[in-house]
């Protein structure tokens, strides 16, 4: 069974930067796109940003644009999403996830089948 861990999350003032890691225990990462979802205390889980399987393709929610930036490391089977300029409501708790390979989309929780556990990001005013 793959297994997703992500790391990184915390506390923060407002305007602030994290750091979020998701490692996989999946031998074939580097085939498989991966994206970060969010979701916060009462509402919906959303979609953050995406990548492709080498790095070069990614897209972001408009809310983040501009200033979170996802990464990977394929030799460390390691997504990352560096965070920077963080608003309040950045909070909720973020998950890393493996698209589905049936799925052709990116934007919908339903087009991912592997989520790790969630990380807490708390941004305070």
């Amino acid at each position: 069974q793959v297994m997703l861990v992500e790391s990184g999350g915390g506390s923060v003032q407002a305007g602030g930067s994290l750091r979020l890691s998701c490692e996989s225990s999946r031998r074939t990462f580097s085939t498989k796109p991966m994206a970060w979802f969010r979701q916060a205390s009462g509402k919906e889980r959303e979609f953050v940003a995406a990548i492709g399987t080498t790095g070069a393709s990614t897209v972001y929610a408009d809310p983040v644009k501009g200033r979170f930036t996802i990464s990977r490391d394929n030799a460390k089977n390691t997504v990352y999403l560096q965070m920077n300029n963080l608003k309040p409501e950045d909070t909720a708790v973020y998950f890393c996830a493996v698209r589905s390979p049936s799925s052709a989309r990116t934007f919908y929780v339903s087009d991912y089948n592997t989520w790790g556990q969630g990380t807490q990001v708390t941004v305070s005013s």
